[in-house]
């Protein structure tokens, strides 16, 4: 079964996080959620056997399953990761040096690595090479000098999937169910998600 890694800090983007996390456990992928703590907040980074419920970019606390800890959330153990936006929790994860360094590991390991709006600013902050990808256009000018920006709701650059924000992050999702799991398995679960007929993804 493959596995994925969904990475959650305060601030997360609700949508982002909840319809990618849904969407690759319909699509029968092992899905774990790892709490970020702020690095900028001392008092955050002593660990509990349970980390904190994570105070969403609306205010929704979710909680999360483990504390994000690189010696075991790295690419021997998932077969992607995936690092949502939402203004606040992406700052938190694309400043972290664990989160940088976890990163790097999978790219160099050609596991799957999926950033949607803000989060795609971990790109840069691990210092991926340059290559197409996309985001939140908040961010854009943060992003476009140093890859190849494009506006699609969702870019695919060999391992690397990248897509724009919380509309978006229903395509996002399934585009990472058919790369784990195959096209057939993403058309399976979309059509028991009964979108309306003209929807193009």
């Amino acid at each position: 079964m493959p596995s994925a890694l969904v990475l959650i800090a305060d601030g997360t983007e609700e949508m982002e996080f909840t319809i990618t996390y849904d969407t690759l456990v319909r699509g029968g992928v092992h899905t774990v959620s790892a709490y970020v703590p702020d690095v900028s907040s001392p008092g955050l980074l002593a660990q509990n056997v349970s980390p904190p419920s994570a105070r969403g970019s609306r205010g929704i606390n979710i909680m999360p399953d483990v504390y994000f800890d690189l010696n075991h959330c790295g690419p021997d153990m998932y077969d992607l990761l995936v690092i949502p936006g939402g203004a606040k929790g992406a700052d938190t994860m694309s400043k972290h040096p664990s989160v940088q360094e976890v990163i790097r590991r999978y790219v160099e390991r050609n596991k799957l690595v999926g950033m949607i709006c803000a989060g795609t600013l971990a790109a840069k902050t691990a210092k991926l090479p340059k290559q197409p990808l996309t985001s939140h256009p908040s961010v854009k000018a943060q992003l476009e000098h140093d890859f190849e920006y494009l506006e699609d709701p969702v870019v695919v650059s060999d391992n690397l999937i990248t897509s724009r924000g919380p509309g978006t992050a229903f395509p996002f999702a399934l585009t990472l169910v058919e790369l784990l799991c195959g096209a057939e398995r993403r058309e399976e679960i979309r059509g028991h998600m009964v979108f309306p007929a003209d929807t193009p993804f």
